[in-house]
């Protein structure tokens, strides 16, 4: 007997997902090693930055007062007494009519409150004696970069959750943290199921496919930041898939399992839900590709269901496995952004579900655009490498064309705080 399915709305099963989401630990890595990683806490400087007023150019240290008046008709002279490099600190007392010679992130010497830039001074020497001309007034801190004008101490510099680049490294290094708090890694086990599956280096067979999926997975799941455990493929037998599973939970924060999750024969992972004793959270989601997948709970832990298809269990992913792996990451932003866009192809076919449309985005005339990539089936692998974006059509339509609106998910996207918000039919459409 086919086991009854009631199909949930995509927000819906996202929301029962993020049920069961959780904060990791924190451990701490070395500054080298921290690319990459998420941070497990807000990043606070301990210093304002700048530290001191500086000069931001190489220049002359002036006081502002000494260049009132000055004009290409009435030209300022002060006298140069002592040059000073980055790093080192001003000695002089000046008097009225003096400057200092000054180079970029010079501390601001005594009394000055201006920079003159090389540009706009006239070098003139006399006597062994360096003096400067100006021919135009300057005001109190003019080119003068003010202590803490960029960063004030106690400010939060950079948010937990925050993916490491180069640019956060540089924060980093700028207030001192040799080792980095971050979050550690959620251990994501992956299992790819069916007798069909070859591995990568084999010849084809009669019936028999490449294991494309658990090696997608793998990567899905690194780029989302977590550390996959790949188990290896499952062949059709319940006994040993039971056995498999149940030992694999042991090692793991989340399962997931590719294929399996359907209606047919040996399709095994409904009946290994209910025989482990998990909760199913939902075993059909009403979208296209993936409406099969499942995911099921047991005492906390996540068993995500992928679907066999490539396209399918690539969708489900990014929709719902990769948002828990975020939120394990502190992030506050947890689910892939969300654009409003135009639609740059024909879809006139009905459909009761909303479709997931792998697309590549581009702008025209400074508005963005989704071109649909290869053909449209769960099954098609090809159009997974040149997508960047999913075009989200709603269900229950009459189609759409060419031009119509659509929400448009940004791929590999910093995230949203919202979870994808399934779309409602556009007014264009309906006309």
């Amino acid at each position: 007997m086919v086991e009854k399915r009631d199909p949930i709305q995509v927000k819906e099963a996202v929301s029962r997902v993020m049920k069961y989401s959780k904060t990791g630990e924190l451990e701490h890595v070395s500054l080298e090693n921290a690319e990459g990683r998420y941070l497990a806490e807000d990043i606070i400087a301990d210093h304002p930055v700048p530290p001191f007023d500086r000069s931001p150019l190489d220049g002359f240290a002036v006081q502002s007062k000494d260049t009132k008046g000055a004009s290409s008709s009435n030209p300022v002279r002060l006298e140069v007494v002592e040059t000073v490099g980055a790093g080192h600190v001003s000695t002089s007392v000046l008097k009225p009519g003096q400057a200092v010679r000054v180079m970029t992130g010079t501390i601001m010497p005594e009394a000055c409150d201006s920079i003159i830039m090389f540009e706009l001074a006239k070098e003139v020497n006399e006597n062994n004696q360096t003096y400067i001309e100006i021919t135009r007034s300057f005001e109190k801190n003019d080119f003068v970069a003010k202590e803490g004008e960029e960063t004030k101490k106690g400010e939060v510099i950079v948010n937990a959750g925050k993916k490491i680049t180069a640019g956060v490294i540089a924060v980093l290094a700028t207030f001192g943290y040799a080792k980095v708090p971050v979050a550690k890694k959620p251990v994501i086990g992956i299992y790819a199921t069916g007798t069909e599956l070859l591995d990568v280096d084999q010849d084809l067979e009669p019936g028999k496919i490449r294991n494309s999926n658990a090696y997608m997975i793998i990567s899905q799941v690194k780029q989302a930041g977590g550390e996959p455990l790949y188990f290896g493929k499952l062949e059709d037998n319940f006994e040993l898939c039971f056995k498999a599973v149940q030992e694999a939970l042991k090692e793991v924060d989340v399962l997931i399992t590719t294929g399996g999750v359907s209606v047919g024969d040996f399709d095994f992972l409904p009946a290994i839900y209910k025989k482990l004793g998990a909760n199913l959270l939902f075993n059909k989601i009403a979208m296209r590709p993936g409406s099969v997948t499942s995911v099921a709970e047991k005492d906390g832990q996540l068993l995500f269901g992928l679907s066999g298809n490539p396209s399918a269990c690539y969708v489900g992913f990014e929709l719902f496995t990769r948002p828990w792996i975020q939120t394990y990451l502190f992030s506050t932003k947890p689910y892939l952004e969300s654009v409003k866009g135009t639609l740059k192809a024909n879809f006139p076919k009905a459909n009761p579900f909303t479709r997931f449309i792998r697309s590549k985005i581009a702008f025209e005339h400074g508005k963005v655009v989704a071109q649909p990539i290869g053909m449209d089936k769960s099954q098609v692998v090809t159009s997974l490498a040149y997508s960047d974006v999913f075009v989200a059509l709603p269900g229950g339509t009459r189609g759409y064309k060419s031009g119509d609106e659509v929400d448009i998910i940004l791929l590999n996207s910093e995230g949203d705080s919202a979870p994808f918000q399934d779309p409602v039919k556009s007014r264009k459409t309906d006309q």
